[in-house]
């Protein structure tokens, strides 16, 4: 599992860097155009590329500790990820999972409980929510402002017919 999602870590920071391209040179064109539907939507695909970059960076750390959790061999019990809170706590782990939403490596115990280690850096997951959210934002309303603009057209041809 670890190696799968340093692979697709791997393809989020790529398609980040597509992403942030692509924005960036639709920004600057939108700029001298001075279309403002047109900036919305290039800074809504900036925000997206912040959002992967930061999910990305937060999915190859778990997929690293996830990589040494699989590591087996002597010394592999309890898994290393898990062994940050204590060797008290950490002996009686049985497994590990990976939460997705949001990111983060649990150690899964004995007893049934389950804690979240600090693989994940303290400002992955707040970011990745951040820009997420500013990029559908911006999205949206680029989106409210097209087709108030595409009403407003409609509205002055058919004024423009009556007279």
């Amino acid at each position: 599992m670890g190696l799968l999602l340093l692979l697709v870590s791997l393809a989020g920071f790529a398609y980040a860097v597509v992403l942030a391209v692509k924005g960036l040179v639709r920004t600057l064109g939108s700029v001298r155009r001075s279309g403002t539907v047109q900036l919305l939507r290039a800074l809504a695909v900036v925000a997206a590329s912040g959002a992967v970059v930061a999910y990305a960076y937060g999915l190859g750390q778990v997929g690293l500790d996830a990589m040494d959790a699989d590591s087996g061999g002597a010394d592999s019990a309890p898994p290393w990820p898990c062994r940050g809170v204590g060797m008290e706590k950490a002996r009686e782990v049985d497994d590990y999972r990976v939460g997705f939403v949001p990111l983060r490596f649990m150690c899964h115990r004995r007893s049934g409980t389950v804690y979240t280690t600090s693989t994940v850096s303290a400002w992955v997951n707040p970011a990745a929510a951040v820009f997420g959210t500013a990029a559908a934002g911006l999205a949206v309303g680029a989106r409210a402002l097209a087709e108030r603009s595409a009403r407003r057209t409609a509205g002055d041809a058919v004024a423009a017919e009556k007279v």
